[in-house]
């Protein structure tokens, strides 16, 4: 079985893991923590990064840290992972579903300004599996109307908007380190702002929203969201080697495209002309499916010995949500696509085994 991800575990990160085992300091606290927040600041060219255990409450407590809450809108698109949606609620505000762009599939500027009320707080754009948002429109509306920019940039590690690393354009942003990701720490997750008071807050909110002046002392009501030691250790291995998980990304695409260009029907990611793609994951798209042609597809590629998934179902799907929104292209959109095996250590012979089973089903 080609699997559709795996992490690239090599020798560094087992010493640098190691190490912090040996340590002893396996918690939330030590070294490897602090380099990990430095280092990863300065990939993304902000001032601050905040560690935290995953990229859900990355989120969760970016929201709480601009006092984002109860009578609150949140502008969100209608194609991505619900986590998205689910820490909207959590903080007590409304998630508000919008549209994508029919090209690249993140959210749509122009169904932003449609959707904003006197209640809406904030944006929070998805640079939907690794390519970036229209960042430069986003903020031009939220600069209008006077909205926080918050980026989701989950599945976007390195992907550039107008040649901007994905991470300093809003007032925060928000990453996963899952284990499918360009980078990962296992499970775990990183704010990143310039803000130097949202920094702060975002820190004390992370341990508890204890007071730095008395100990086990607490003012109002805070989480436990740190990251442990050995979590960043694994982080820092992998960021050192980011250039080339990276470009293997890049590489990964361009033998899928080798491979599929002349297939009829059949596209894979589009990037947009002012964007740097960071490709979490090779996307294929069928002009002809519907969506129960799209679920055998991906059955019959199954029992060829190859894994694939299907596109986020849309936001306003879940039953829990219950919006009743008109977001055509993303309809259209999620019934179409699914996401190719995308991973490091994936060998070229094995992507050429990969597509000539789809273009056999295809053809079948």
């Amino acid at each position: 079985m080609i699997p559709i991800s795996q992490p690239s575990i090599t020798r560094k990160e087992i010493d640098y893991v190691t190490d912090a085992v040996k340590s002893t300091w396996i918690s939330s606290l030590g070294k490897y923590i602090d380099q990990f927040e430095a280092e990863f600041a300065k990939f993304c060219g902000t001032e601050y990064a905040i560690a935290v255990s995953n990229g859900t409450v990355a989120i969760h407590l970016a929201l709480i840290g601009n006092r984002i809450g109860p009578d609150d809108e949140v502008i969100i698109p209608n194609l991505t992972f619900v986590a998205t949606a689910n820490a909207v609620l959590h903080a007590g505000a409304k998630p508000v579903i919008v549209d994508i762009d029919p090209y690249n599939w993140c959210i749509d500027p122009a169904s932003i300004e449609k959707a904003i009320t006197p209640k809406t707080k904030a944006i929070m754009p998805v640079h939907l599996y690794g390519h970036p948002a229209d960042m430069k429109r986003i903020l031009e509306i939220a600069d209008q109307h006077k909205l926080i920019v918050i980026e989701d940039a989950a599945e976007a590690h390195g992907a550039k908007a107008y040649g901007k690393t994905v991470g300093g354009w809003g007032k925060c942003a928000t990453f996963s380190f899952y284990g499918n990701k360009n980078l990962t720490t296992g499970e775990g997750g990183m704010i990143t702002t310039n803000d130097k008071e949202l920094n702060a807050r975002c820190r004390y909110l992370r341990d508890h929203a204890m007071s730095k002046e008395k100990r086990y002392w607490h003012t109002e009501v805070g989480f436990n969201y740190r990251m442990t030691n050995i979590q960043a250790a694994l982080g820092c291995a992998q960021l050192e080697r980011i250039s080339e998980l990276m470009l293997k990304r890049q590489q990964l695409f361009n033998w899928y495209q080798r491979e599929l260009k002349d297939v009829k029907g059949v596209g894979l990611n589009r990037t947009s002309e002012w964007a740097t793609n960071s490709y979490w994951l090779i996307c294929m798209y069928y002009s002809e499916w519907n969506e129960n042609e799209r679920d055998q597809f991906i059955a019959k590629l199954k029992s060829k010995g190859v894994d694939s998934r299907p596109f986020f179902y849309p936001l306003s799907m879940m039953p829990y949500l219950n919006q009743q929104v008109n977001t055509s292209v993303t309809m259209n959109t999620y019934v179409k696509g699914i996401n190719l095996p995308t991973y490091f250590d994936l060998k070229e012979k094995e992507v050429e085994i990969v597509c000539r089973e789809i273009k056999a089903i295809l053809n079948g």
